[in-house]
């Protein structure tokens, strides 16, 4: 008879990767490798992709502002004088929204007395509006100065708003590291179109009906 192996042995299997063993015993041969399919994502994959290589390495919260036929391709919700808002492609969590100002700069203290007015006006009446849009219960509202606290794109100050529910996080995030979103960008996109409408500043036209952003990177 084989000794059953020890916790001790389980583990020192388990951190040199070979944990098939701990499977077998744990969850009845069950692997952990089960891919969750989402290929929604691969559209917007692509998009981010072909608009990086069109422009050069540049900065979106320098583009989208200006390229106005495609303001709901690039998720923006509306741009004023000096600061404009727009969905995260990548969001944290569903309706996750990004405040920058127009001009390029990389802090806080770049900023003039007009631009920071601004930016901070759009922010908080975005708060505002993304509360009643889509009935969250709390939010995280914050700047990530510089690539050591975090920022993914550092030279082009922008605020985060994520709006939270009770109960949103879950296990897929430490066993997987997938975020499950459970509306379409595009669909976020237009809720929040309406949500906006009543502040002053350019706008995409209103929506009639969903986008189709796979003919957009197609060829």
């Amino acid at each position: 008879m084989i000794a059953a192996p020890t916790d001790r042995a389980l583990l020192e299997r388990f951190l040199l990767g070979r944990a098939r063993l701990a499977d077998d015993l744990w969850y009845g041969a069950r692997s952990m490798a089960t891919p969750l399919w989402a290929p929604w994502r691969m559209p917007y994959l692509l998009q981010s992709d072909k608009a990086k290589s069109s422009r050069g390495g540049g900065c979106f919260f320098c583009d989208h502002p200006v390229d106005v036929p495609a303001y709901r391709e690039n998720l923006v919700v509306i741009v004023q004088e000096h600061a404009f808002v727009c969905l995260n492609r990548y969001p944290f969590t569903p309706s996750h929204l990004l405040v920058a100002p127009r001009r390029h700069v990389g802090d806080l203290g770049d900023l003039t007395e007009e631009e920071y007015a601004a930016l901070m006006g759009l922010l908080r009446e975005s708060t505002v509006r993304l509360r009643k849009a889509v009935s969250c219960s709390a939010m995280n509202v914050g700047f990530n100065l510089g690539t050591d606290a975090g920022a993914g794109v550092a030279d082009h100050l922008h605020a985060h708003i994520v709006p939270r529910w009770r109960g949103d996080t879950n296990f897929m995030p430490v066993l997987a590291d997938v975020r499950v979103m459970p509306e379409y960008l595009d669909d976020a996109w237009r809720r929040l179109w309406e949500a906006f409408a009543d502040l002053p500043g350019d706008r995409a036209p209103e929506p009639q009906g969903p986008l189709n952003l796979t003919s957009e990177v197609s060829g």
